[in-house]
């Protein structure tokens, strides 16, 4: 039997990693299962070279737990460790015996899945236990050894006699302060969100099945009902197979396993696999998603050779995919050494501007192949793909190809296209673009229907991050200017000639607006008097394009950017100098009179701008009511 002191280079290393490696407890279950992976995967490629035979074709790795004798047992029938071995790397901590396995077999190991990488995985065992025993027996033809640690820098390591088989049985006697590890419920949990997908199968206790009947079967013959092992995890995942091996049925399968409360469909998915310049395979799936801003993330699962490492993927996946769901898994992301977070490093730049192509070339595809199914998706899809649009440069550039525009009419209409549509009647006096967009089809009606009947297209763009959406566009494109369908803006595009002809002298005109001014005295309104057909209404509403937008940049966080914030209130009230309400206001002597009816035309104006609140349409009802009775 040997007795000594561990290697390390502290006295003692232990409180160390118990308070400061790994900010979770619970990691200690991944450890130990990715190590006894590791040993599963290093005898599978020693195998698959020739270098060892072994009869047992599918190795497993057992959980179990005793919770009268307070232990926790994690069982592999990988490789095993000679006494030697467990010197070098047990007891010298940080020595990763899978990178030294990867160095010597760099030519033929380099897919073999192996994942250690700091050799400190193993100690995060003292996290939850006050002794830690080895019991180890190599495939080599040498004893079986036990290594036995109290937490402290002394360990005991001596041949044994009683294990026969090969492998690696970890054996943690679970701490006063840790005993939710000897729960059974608490070790599925853990395993079921850190080892779902690890490449061994994984045991953990058994379940009864029922064998299905033969064909021969008498009629009152019952099924055999029997033990079986509970394999919790699935070894071989959707995102490790190839497109080619996978339906549709397929995706949509797996994407239930991963999200099993989520009952809708997704819309479509993206397959990852690129193997250069860095290696990465996954799967991401649109869901259907709403115009809502508190949008769930984090959603998106990120492995490191199909060990759970976290959902929170910021910085690998753009900003703007975060809305989405599924997997992506790469053995080179670059994490701390406990794998909780991610280290800044030129790969992560890379996967994620690969990523960023990837959805960009999906995105067109699904657009040429299907363009009709690709526009009823788009109000499910269409706050990922304008979020992208703003956040990053590469994909506003390919979004020409399939970003759609629809009309308040229910078209649909790439870039190019909708500005070939409008070209010939949308321009105003400097001979820039003017498009014509709403936010709410039913708020803005009135506005709509009067831009229709002069002959405008006008968009619905009803997603929170319109704002920032056209300021880019405005910014990308050459002589465009967008003007929300009830802001000033659309004055400037009715054409001399379609001008309507003023049924009142310039004189009246000024006696009108004065008259007007002081019944609203509000400096909140800027009242203009204009020549518009007699068929509009008397009184309209609109705000300045460039105020309202700002406002609404505040509103989704825009504003904040540039220290812009508490715009004030300012309208245009615009009075239509061809109405009948305008030569009547011109005709009532009495001023009580003039003021009710201006009053009462700019409620209305009020009422259609969803501006008339509180009090003021609480007395706007009643003097409705009033009006009513005479």
């Amino acid at each position: 039997m040997t007795k000594g002191n561990i290697n390390v280079s502290v006295d003692n290393i232990f409180p160390l990693i118990k308070k400061f490696l790994y900010s979770d407890h619970e990691i200690f279950l991944r450890e130990l299962i990715s190590n006894a992976t590791d040993a599963t995967l290093k005898l599978k490629h020693l195998r698959s070279i020739g270098e060892i035979e072994i009869s047992d074709s599918t190795p497993q790795i057992e959980v179990s737990v005793d919770k009268e004798n307070k232990t926790l047992r994690i069982k592999d029938q990988g490789i095993g460790m000679t006494a030697e071995e467990v010197e070098k790397y047990i007891n010298q901590v940080a020595f990763s015996g899978a990178e030294e396995f990867l160095e010597k077999y760099k030519d033929s190991a380099k897919d073999s899945g192996i994942i250690g990488h700091f050799g400190l995985g193993f100690y995060s065992a003292f996290m939850v236990a006050e002794k830690v025993e080895i019991l180890t027996k190599s495939y080599k033809d040498e004893p079986a050894v036990r290594w036995i640690c109290d937490g402290s820098p002394q360990f005991t390591l001596e041949e044994i006699s009683e294990k026969t088989d090969r492998g690696t049985e970890i054996i943690l006697h679970i701490a006063e302060d840790s005993t939710e590890f000897l729960e059974e419920s608490r070790i599925r949990e853990l395993l079921l969100k850190y080892n779902k997908f690890m490449p061994v199968p994984i045991k953990f206790g058994t379940k009864k099945e029922t064998l299905p009947l033969p064909e021969d079967a008498a009629e009152d013959a019952k099924p055999e009902t029997v033990e079986v092992d509970n394999i919790i995890n699935n070894p071989t995942p959707a995102w490790t197979k190839t497109p080619s091996e996978l339906t549709e049925a397929d995706y949509k399968a797996f994407y239930h396993e991963l999200y099993p409360m989520q009952f809708e469909e997704p819309l479509f998915n993206i397959h990852l696999n690129v193997d250069y310049p860095f290696n990465l395979t996954g799967i991401l799936y649109f869901p259907k998603l709403t115009n809502g801003l508190n949008i769930e993330k984090d959603k998106i699962q990120l492995y490191q050779n199909q060990v759970f490492v976290t959902d929170e993927v910021k910085g690998i996946v753009p900003d703007f995919l975060m809305l989405l769901r599924g997997v992506i898994d790469s053995p080179d992301i670059p994490l701390n050494v406990s794998r909780s977070y991610l280290q800044a490093d030129g790969a992560v730049k890379k996967i994620s501007s690969y990523i960023t192509k990837k959805v960009a070339d999906k995105m067109v595809s699904l657009f040429n192949e299907n363009r009709e199914d690709y526009e009823k998706k788009w109000n499910d899809i269409k706050i990922v793909i304008e979020y992208g649009m703003i956040s990053e440069e590469k994909f506003f550039d390919k979004s020409d190809k399939f970003a759609l525009y629809p009309t308040t009419d229910g078209n649909y209409y790439l870039w190019n296209e909708l500005s070939e549509k409008i070209k010939d009647n949308q321009t105003d006096k400097d001979g820039n673009l003017v498009i014509l967009y709403a936010t709410n089809a039913d708020e803005q009606h009135s506005y709509i229907q009067s831009a229709k009947e002069k002959g405008y297209q006008v968009l619905l763009l009803d997603s929170p991050i319109v704002p920032h959406l056209i300021q880019k566009l405005e910014q990308a494109k050459e002589k465009i200017t967008f003007a929300r369908v009830d802001a000033d803006h659309i004055n400037n595009l009715i054409r001399k000639e379609d001008a309507a002809v003023s049924k009142l002298n310039d004189t009246e005109k000024e006696s009108l607006k004065k008259n007007i001014e002081e019944a609203v005295n509000d400096t909140k309104f800027t009242i203009q008097v204009e020549d518009l057909d007699s068929t509009e209404a008397p009184f309209i509403i609109t705000q300045p394009e460039f105020m309202r937008r700002m406002k609404d940049m505040q509103a989704t966080g825009g504003g904040g950017m540039f220290g812009m914030s508490g715009f004030p209130e300012m309208y245009n009230l615009v009075v239509n100098s061809n109405s009948e309400l305008a030569s009547d206001i011109l005709k009532t002597d009495s001023a009580e009179d003039k003021n009710s009816k201006i009053k009462y035309a700019l409620d209305l104006a009020k009422l259609s701008q969803n501006l008339l609140k509180g009090k003021d349409l609480t007395d706007f009802i009643q003097r409705s009511y009033q009006n009513l009775s005479k």
